[in-house]
């Protein structure tokens, strides 16, 4: 066969050197016209597809399943089974490498990431990839920059300064390091003093008020570029046995690493930006904090960190950013008497890259405040924009007295919502079950929380109403027959939000209202569901399984879009997607498409 084979593409860039040459000597080229049936309910398959040229689509029940196109291959459950239970049939002009079952068996035999990528489950496939990423795509974070970790910015005193005022500077500033410029000598010389020589300065016997920190400053400064490799930056600590060194670039200071900062950069770069946040003293010094968030999102995900850790991890950063813009924004009292709350993929702990707002604000029944609260929402919600976060095209923001309200009022709304369901009261409804409280008083979320599920009655039109939502974009995996015309001027990007997270988002969330399970995030909802026996087991690691597929993948292109000046968006160009990310989109459509079916049948849905 032609030796232009493709071993970069799912699951043929798992095999060895050796397993390459026993496809190549193995597989020969077949033809298909149009309309032609390559494989039938029942037949024995004889070999395992590779499509060099067309597409084939799968069908079973006389529905399309399934679209295969180039590189893509099919069908390895049938081969192995012995039996094809679904019929595969050539849309187009079709070329294919065809390998022989044996051949498949013994790469099968040898190696176990093929086999699972091959035709395992959703869930072993997942597995191999995992255990694949660890092993060949984890990178060494010491090869970063000097610039992309946590530089400090240089606090500088006059060489003249006390002591005792240094010491204070170190208060007023956060600090423990300064920088200092003895103006005596031309050009000014730069030294550095830390917090360390305090115990040489007491041990000098000089009223540290009447001490200089010029006697006690070190003027032979280590310093590095902030193009250099923070392997090298460590290196020159170890070597000069010193805490900290001063980044510069062509004679001017720009920054101070320390040692914590490198360490915790390597390690946990979540502590630096947490720092980062609890030590602004103003809304503009939150800004660089923000900007972090992204940073780390693109260096974990990049390092091998699993999505749905990733996620965890940005809730808590997020919260504690909009916690100190709260905090910084709204007067004491106002922060005391109210709870400040996000929703949405927010609130449910699935956020990654920057997306709408999504907050609110609860505030104490008879709290009469001092101060305009709706111009501090406003600031509020512009610092969120200004951060980088883009204002809700709902305007579900604080900034919306709707979204700002006492626990009786947004206890009497919510009342609303499921006594007389409207749509948009509906979709208010589902939003809200994931507010999670991130600033002030979280008790009184808890209150309105409590009112909801007090008044969530079996009422199972109600219920129905809301759980109708998840048909509300059509079936997800119809879209597949449109992959024909991906080379096309015409071609269709697929909502990745529409087809797949949101049905099964708000499944979840449908079938927790109905059994009254107040979590907020879509694990925890899987989890209680299935210890109280209402969904089954294996359904649920699927679900799971395809939620942190759809989230990896949404962050994926997400990250691509930033690097290229993209705006973030929902669409998945499925043209640009691997094989194997193409097989997973199909298996995880898959999972979707028997959920809904799940949710239709439990809350009787052909019946709207």
């Amino acid at each position: 066969m032609p030796g232009t084979f493709n071993f970069s593409a799912s699951p043929f860039d798992c095999l060895t050197a050796d397993e390459q040459r026993l496809v190549q000597a193995s597989t020969d080229i077949a033809y298909f016209p149009e309309g032609a049936t390559i494989l039938a309910p029942g037949a024995q398959p004889g070999h395992l597809f590779i499509l060099i040229k067309g597409f084939v689509q799968q069908s079973e029940d006389g529905e399309i399943v399934a679209t295969y196109g180039p590189d893509d291959n099919f069908d390895g459950r049938g081969l192995m089974s012995g039996r094809a239970s679904s019929r595969f049939v050539a849309a187009e002009e079709v070329v294919a490498y065809q390998l022989p079952r044996q051949a498949v068996s013994d790469l099968i035999a040898g190696n176990a990431t093929f086999s699972a990528l091959l035709f395992s489950d959703l869930s072993n496939k997942l597995g191999a990839l995992a255990e694949r990423q660890s092993r060949h795509q984890l990178q060494s974070l010491t090869m970063a920059r000097v610039n992309q970790a946590f530089v400090r910015t240089p606090c500088v005193v006059d060489a003249d300064t006390s002591v005792l005022d240094v010491v204070r500077q170190f208060q007023a500033w956060r600090t423990a390091t300064v920088l200092v410029r003895d103006r005596r000598v031309a050009p000014p010389a730069m030294g550095i003093f830390t917090v360390t020589g305090l115990q040489r300065a007491i041990l000098d016997g000089t009223a540290l008020d009447r001490l200089a920190v010029r006697a006690l400053a070190s003027f032979s400064l280590i310093t590095v570029r902030p193009t250099d490799q923070l392997a090298d930056a460590l290196a020159l600590m170890i070597r000069h046995k010193v805490h900290r060194v001063v980044v510069a670039e062509d004679g001017q200071i720009t920054g101070v690493l320390e040692a914590l900062d490198l360490f915790s950069f390597l390690s946990n770069h979540s502590y630096l930006i947490n720092i980062q946040i609890q030590d602004a003293r103003d809304v503009p010094g939150l800004q660089r904090a923000a900007a972090q968030i992204t940073r780390l999102i693109g260096l974990l995900y990049r390092g091998g960190t699993k999505v749905n850790s990733i996620a965890r991890l940005v809730r808590e950063l997020n919260a504690k950013l909009f916690e100190r813009t709260w905090q910084l924004v709204a007067p004491p009292d106002l922060v005391a008497n109210s709870c400040l709350f996000v929703m949405g993929s927010e609130g449910r702990g699935e956020q990654l890259l920057k997306t709408d707002q999504d907050n609110g604000l609860v505030l104490r029944d008879g709290y009469a405040a001092s101060v305009d609260v709706a111009g501090v929402c406003r600031r509020f919600s512009a610092a969120l924009a200004d951060f980088g976060y883009p204002p809700c095209p709902g305007q579900i923001m604080v900034s919306n007295s709707h979204w700002r309200q006492s626990v009786a009022g947004f206890s009497q709304t919510a009342r609303l919502w499921l006594v007389a369901p409207t749509p948009d009261g509906l979709m208010d409804l589902a939003v809200f079950l994931d507010a999670h409280a991130v600033g002030g008083d979280a008790a009184l979320l808890e209150q309105v929380r409590t009112a909801v599920y007090e008044m969530t009655a079996d009422n199972d039109a109600t219920l129905a109403r809301f759980a109708s939502a998840i048909n509300a974009f059509g079936d997800g995996g119809a879209w597949w027959s449109r992959l024909l015309f991906l080379g096309g001027p015409d071609r269709e990007a697929l909502d990745i939000k529409k087809a797949g997270t949101f049905p099964l988002v708000h499944g979840i969330r449908s079938l927790a209202l109905a059994h009254r399970i107040s979590a907020t995030s879509t694990a925890e909802r899987v989890d209680a569901l299935v210890a109280g026996g209402h969904l089954p087991e294996k359904l649920a690691e699927a679900l799971l399984d395809s939620l942190h597929f759809f989230m990896e993948l949404k962050l994926k292109t997400g990250l691509h879009k930033l690097d290229t000046g993209q705006a973030l968006s929902n669409d998945i160009q499925v043209d640009k997607l691997s094989s194997l990310d193409r097989d997973l989109l199909k298996d995880t459509l898959a999972v979707v498409r028997q959920f809904k079916a799940l949710l239709n049948q439990r809350f009787h849905l052909e019946a709207l």
